[in-house]
């Protein structure tokens, strides 16, 4: 065994050291990655890093002799059927060699956890376009219960400046929703910081004391787009932070709660005559393109919302075609 020094790759644009390392040894532990870093045995174009530390196309990785760690085989993969494709590949409503963007349906989890097997991470394999093309990874999440946009990156590379993307703040996201009651004013920020309560699956977020040591910042923006006298509004939401269920819960502290929410809106977000399914639809996403320029994609209402506006009469504008510019 000996020193290498390899090349990061275009692809491995933005990647954090440890996830390259996890690509190239994936034996390697990340305790054993940080002593090699603590002790300066990786460097990154001949300078210390550490595990967190991004890499640019072009650099040289120094790779210190790395013994072959026994490891227990990989979990067999079950492969997709026919009608899992199927289901994945008529979510999609955008797509080019960079990246995928899907509607995502309400009610279906975009990853797994504890009695949670039908998900969409689930389901990426079914958008290759050959066997031998990288797996498509989650760029970001929303909730179980929310419909709409979901960003998918083919290759790691992508997925890397995607999500440098979404951390950099220079990604525009719009939400509908139906709100109980009527927002004044119509248009408006909601400034309410934000702390977890529990943790797993059944964790909540809460809005908190300013000052409190666990509060987080979270703002958002609304506007009314259309109204049901003072019984129900039509909001165009946008989170301008990415807290866990912020605007589920910035409605709850307007006094608003989204129609169909038991979590944050209690019976209040019951209605008779309308469904109690969660009224909150990921509707427009503009983000920077990894080949350069912004795309632009919106999605189709989902049914139980089309039905709710049909019987209070608030007519959505046409679904705009995908535009890159």
């Amino acid at each position: 065994m000996s020193v290498v020094t390899l090349t990061v790759s275009d692809d491995e644009a933005d990647i954090r050291l440890d996830r390259w390392f996890r690509r190239h040894y994936p034996h390697l532990t990340q305790g054993a990655l940080q002593k090699l870093c603590r002790t300066g045995q990786v460097r990154v174009d001949g300078r210390r890093a550490t595990a967190a530390t991004r890499l640019a196309p072009g650099q040289a990785v120094r790779v210190p002799p790395i013994p072959n760690a026994s490891r227990p085989p990989p979990l067999a993969v079950k492969p997709l059927d026919a009608r899992q494709v199927r289901e994945i590949n008529q979510m999609v409503v955008y797509r080019d060699d960079h990246v995928i963007v899907l509607n995502k349906p309400a009610g279906i989890a975009v990853q797994g956890g504890p009695g949670i097997t039908h998900h969409i991470d689930a389901l990426l394999d079914g958008l290759r376009d050959s066997p031998d093309d990288p797996r498509p990874r989650l760029v970001h999440r929303i909730d179980r219960d929310t419909s709409g946009l979901l960003l998918v990156a083919r290759t790691p590379g992508v997925a890397a400046k995607l999500a440098a993307a979404f951390r950099g703040r220079d990604v525009h996201k719009v939400y509908w929703a139906v709100v109980v009651g009527r927002p004044s004013p119509a248009t408006g920020i909601i400034d309410q910081p934000l702390t977890k309560l529990g943790a797993g699956a059944g964790a909540i977020s809460v809005v908190a004391e300013r000052g409190d040591a666990d509060a987080v910042h979270a703002l958002s923006e609304y506007e009314v787009l259309d109204a049901a006298g003072r019984k129900l509004s039509w909001l165009a939401l946008s989170p301008l932070t990415g807290r866990t269920h912020q605007l589920r819960v910035h409605c709850e502290a307007l006094g608003n709660p989204i129609l169909g929410d038991p979590k944050y809106g209690g019976d209040i977000a019951h209605v008779t005559g309308f469904t109690d399914k969660l009224h909150l639809h990921a509707r427009r996403l503009e983000i920077p393109h990894p080949a350069g320029g912004t795309l632009m994609v919106e999605a189709d209402l989902p049914p139980h919302m089309r039905e709710t506006f049909r019987q209070i009469g608030f007519v959505a504008p046409a679904t705009a075609q995908p535009r890159r510019s």
